[in-house]
C-alpha cells in the first residue's frame, strides 16, 4: 500500500469500490443474529483472508475497509470496536481487544488545502497483547509482544513488549516480569 492517497483519484475510486461491497457486509454482520462461526465467515469475506477458528469476535464489529485488516490466531475483539485499516493492522496471536477499542491507520494530512487527502501508517500489535477498553490507537504505532494497553490510553508512540501503558498520551507506567 501506498503511503499516500488522493481522493478523486482512479486508485482512491478503487477502493470505494471495495468499501461499498464490505460496508454491505458490515450491515449484515451487525443488523441480524449470527453464530460465533458466521460472524468469522462474514470477516472473513471483509478481510479476504479466512478467520481461524480460535478467533472470536463480538458484534458489532466496525471496519472502515476490511481488506487491511489481518488478525492472527487466538484473537478476542470485544464489541462496538472500530478498525480504520487503510493503511494496514496486523493483529498477532493471542491477542485481547477490549470494547470500544478504535485503531487506525488513516490519516488526514496537515496542509488545510490537502486535508481531504489521506496518509497511511500501518499499525503492528505482537503476539499476546492486551488493549483495554476505550483505548485508540493511532497511525504508525507498534505494541509490542505481551504488553497491555490499559482502560481509556491513547496510544500515540510505539509501546515497548513487556510493557504496561496508560494515559492520555500513553505512557510506560510498568514494567512486565515474568512470575514462572
Amino acid at each position: 500500500m501506498k503511503s499516500k492517497m488522493d481522493v478523486g483519484t482512479a486508485a482512491y475510486e478503487q477502493i470505494e469500490k471495495v468499501n461499498r461491497r464490505n460496508q454491505i457486509l458490515v450491515q449484515e454482520l451487525n443488523n441480524t443474529p449470527h453464530t460465533k462461526t458466521e460472524i468469522r465467515e462474514l470477516v472473513s469475506q471483509i478481510t479476504n483472508e479466512k478467520i481461524d477458528e480460535t478467533t472470536e469476535i463480538r458484534l458489532p464489529f466496525y471496519t472502515d475497509f476490511g481488506q487491511n485488516l489481518h488478525l492472527g490466531k487466538n484473537v478476542y475483539i470485544s464489541n462496538c470496536s472500530m478498525f480504520v485499516d487503510l493503511g494496514g493492522i496486523y493483529i498477532g496471536d493471542n491477542v485481547l481487544i477490549g470494547p470500544n477499542t478504535t485503531i487506525t491507520s488513516v490519516n488526514h494530512r496537515v496542509n488545510p488545502e490537502e486535508r481531504r487527502h489521506l496518509n497511511f501508517k500501518s499499525v503492528y500489535i505482537h503476539d499476546n497483547a492486551w488493549l483495554g477498553a476505550n483505548v485508540t490507537v493511532t497511525p504508525g504505532t507498534v505494541i509490542g509482544e505481551n504488553a497491555i494497553v490499559a482502560a481509556g490510553a491513547v496510544v500515540t508512540k510505539n509501546v515497548p513488549a513487556n510493557t504496561i501503558v496508560a494515559g492520555v498520551p500513553a505512557r510506560i507506567i510498568k514494567t512486565i516480569k515474568e512470575t514462572n
